[in-house]
């Protein structure tokens, strides 16, 4: 179970041996042996379509070949450079899962390959169907009354690998960032977001229709007659619409203040009186607490009305369904099939289910990502690369300062509280100091979901215990494979995995120009995630605390506001507006970033006796090639369906609304493409913050 947590990301995740007999082949039924992918291109000429005005569309000019050549293919929904780079990065994460499964060196290997074998035996969960499920959905079928809630409900989430109701873990204190606490957080929903539930549009009251279908099938698979199977389904309809209408919106999440509640543990008893939270902490390892953070108090409310109103078979049914569907993908080929269906096919226009071999190393990765990660970047991330970029994010804050102490509209004493949050940044990249140890963690070959939930009660069991302990910064919260990138604001810290630095984001074969342009701007985004309309709440310890004077929140607001309104009125998919207020974070992130990297970039070319007007590489100005190679990170293809969810959603716009928000703001592009005032790409006005 993941706790929501503040740390914004560029995308919107030793050991004893425990079979002492050598290991069978991995299963591979089904599966062909994965192909080598291509070397990816970090400065694409191909990509390029000259028959657009790139004053016009910039995106469609740096990307429009690359769109029509790279269709999405049938196991996705969307399609990018991120999607070229994630694919290469986990085909070289599964040469290790594969090398270990068949022939382990070191009981951590024999760990995780046992890991890997076990998810990739097709004909075994084949065979036992939902048999693996049974102790769950019996444990549920024996409740005998609400008081006994609590109780269950603690097993599930700890034991069993099944969330229900809320979330529960720890986090640091947003007032005392060196305190860990424990926090309740609103959750119990399958769809993706409340208004799915909420919403009577058309298109929504199909999804629920669909929805409801599939929670019918899927009952009935588990062995329900049809008029029982559409009872529970209308019950888990019923309880989760209630519940989403408690919850708390996206956008007002992403307030520190809205989610921040520390009370202590009584008010629980309050907002909930029948839930027998007692007894619920007394059935997780968390440690003896007086406070914790009650994240969404409505919700608690809510949920206690939903005990109170709904029969206990109806919340049977809910906490039955929750266990069938978090196991379906996982279980045999019907509950895996009748899960993509819905999930993916429906709500995301995926057409084809992964390879299995995808879907076993990217468990494995989620399961024990620190584990596989220590030999994968000994093979893949090379102690120069690590170097290398230090090199950068060095210049990277050199030039964030000289931008602040720039900006015209920030008062000399707000300039300074922030000048002294920069000063502050911790940066982690590559992989952590210290690995994680998974000595405890009980790992069979033949027990696939065993694995599944030891590994959930594991990861939960790490989190709790964390709860009245010193903070550990250099605690990583990606795994090293992993293509992407975040600021955590309550350690006031930036982070690379390795898996990102990688091409199409960093290649030292290439110019600075293009290296600026790609990776620059990603440790420009999370330099200033600090600075943006959450980021900027919190001060160089972590804590949440306002560091503006008036005047300056205020000039801050107005400008981000031009923001809001700029991106609210791009439209990714046919009737369907981007929330302003949603992707506020990462949009102003992206502005930022892009012009704190080009001021590096001329930085670094002024040393080596260049400019940015010269020097041309491929009949194109090192400016050009800064803001191409910006531009291509973000070169996608994305199904309508995912559009819309994703708009819902994803606090990130779509990469065409990256690329073009971004540089249209931004003065220095129009000057490197010849475009005049007035041209979409260089508007009369600009929004600009950082």
């Amino acid at each position: 179970m993941k706790l929501f947590r503040f740390a914004s990301v560029l995308f919107l995740s030793g050991g004893l041996a425990v079979a002492q007999s050598a290991p069978a082949p991995a299963n591979q039924s089904s599966n062909a042996a994965p192909v080598p992918p291509k070397p990816i291109q970090s400065f694409d000429l191909n990509a390029i379509d000259k028959s657009v005005d790139p004053c016009v569309n910039f995106y469609e000019y740096a990307c429009g070949n690359w769109r029509k050549n790279n269709p999405i293919p049938g196991d996705q929904a969307r399609w990018g450079r991120f999607n070229e780079l994630r694919e290469r990065d986990r085909y070289l994460l599964w040469v290790d899962l594969n090398r270990a499964a068949n022939d382990p060196k070191t009981p951590l290997q024999r760990k995780y390959g046992d890991f890997y074998a076990a998810c990739l035996n097709t004909d075994l969960a084949n065979q036992l169907g939902e048999k693996p499920l049974q102790p769950v959905l019996a444990s549920i079928d024996a409740l005998s009354d609400k008081k006994g809630l609590a109780t269950l409900v603690a097993r599930l989430q700890v034991d069993d690998a099944t969330g229900a109701f809320f979330r529960f873990g720890s986090e640091q204190d947003q007032k005392d960032s060196q305190k860990q606490i424990g926090a309740v957080f609103q959750s119990g929903l399958s769809l993706p977001d409340r208004d799915y539930y909420i919403l009577d549009d058309e298109r929504m009251t199909k999804i629920r229709k669909q929805y409801k279908d599939y929670a019918i099938a899927l009952f009935k698979l588990a062995g329900d007659n049809d008029d029982k199977a559409a009872a529970e389904a209308d019950s888990v309809l019923a309880i989760e619409t209630a519940l989403a209408k408690g919850s708390m919106p996206r956008v007002d999440l992403r307030d520190p203040a809205k989610r921040y509640h520390l009370l202590p543990v009584s008010n629980l008893n309050t907002l909930a009186p029948d839930f027998d939270w007692n007894a619920y902490l007394a059935g997780t390892p968390a440690p003896a607490i007086r406070e914790l953070n009650i994240g969404t108090p409505d919700f608690f409310k809510t949920m206690n009305e939903v005990i109170q109103n709904q029969s206990l078979d109806s919340i049977k049914s809910y906490l039955r369904f929750h266990a069938l569907n978090s196991a379906a993908p996982w279980l045999s080929q019907p509950y895996v099939d009748l899960n993509f269906d819905f999930f993916r096919r429906t709500l995301q226009g995926q057409q084809e289910q992964e390879a299995r071999w995808k879907r076993c190393t990217s468990l494995t990765d989620n399961a024990m990502g620190e584990a596989v990660g220590q030999d994968w970047v000994k093979e893949n991330f090379p102690p120069e690369a690590k170097a290398n970029m230090e090199k950068l994010v060095a210049a990277l804050e050199k030039s964030l300062n000289e931008d602040i102490q720039s900006l015209p509209w920030m008062t000399p004493e707000t300039k300074k509280q922030a000048e002294a949050k920069l000063a502050a940044f911790r940066q982690k990249i590559g992989y952590p100091e210290k690995w994680r140890d998974y000595s405890k963690l009980e790992v069979k070959r033949d027990d696939l979901l065993g694995n599944i939930q030891r590994a959930d009660e594991f990861e939960l069991a790490r989190d709790l215990k964390k709860i009245g302990q010193p903070v550990d910064e250099k605690e990583w919260t990606m795994t090293p494979p992993t293509v992407n990138a975040y600021y955590q604001a309550s350690n006031n810290d930036i982070n690379f995995p390795a898996g990102i630095l990688q091409p199409p984001f960093f290649d030292n074969s290439k110019d600075p120009a293009v290296n600026f342009g790609a990776i620059g701007v990603v440790i420009g985004h999370e330099m200033t995630h600090g600075f943006d309309d959450q980021g900027s709440k919190y001060d160089a310890q972590g804590n949440v605390k306002n560091w503006w004077t008036p005047s300056d929140r205020a000039a801050f607001d107005e400008r981000t506001g031009c923001e809001v309104n700029e991106y609210g009125s791009f439209e990714p998919v046919s009737g369907q507006k981007l929330n302003g207020k949603l992707t506020l974070g990462e949009n102003t992130a992206d502005n930022g970033g892009l012009r704190i990297a080009y001021r590096a970039l001329i930085s670094v070319l002024a040393k080596e006796g260049g400019n940015t007007e010269t020097q041309k590489i491929d009949g194109y100005t090192p400016a050009q090639r800064y803001f191409i190679s910006f531009a291509q990170v973000w070169c996608e293809n994305r199904t309508d369906e995912y559009a819309r969810v994703a708009a819902r959603t994803d606090p990130h716009s779509p990469g065409e609304f990256r690329t073009n928000g971004a540089v249209q703001n931004f003065d220095e592009f129009g000057k490197a493409f010849g475009c005049h005032k007035g041209q979409p790409m260089m508007p009369e006005k600009p929004c600009v913050v950082w």
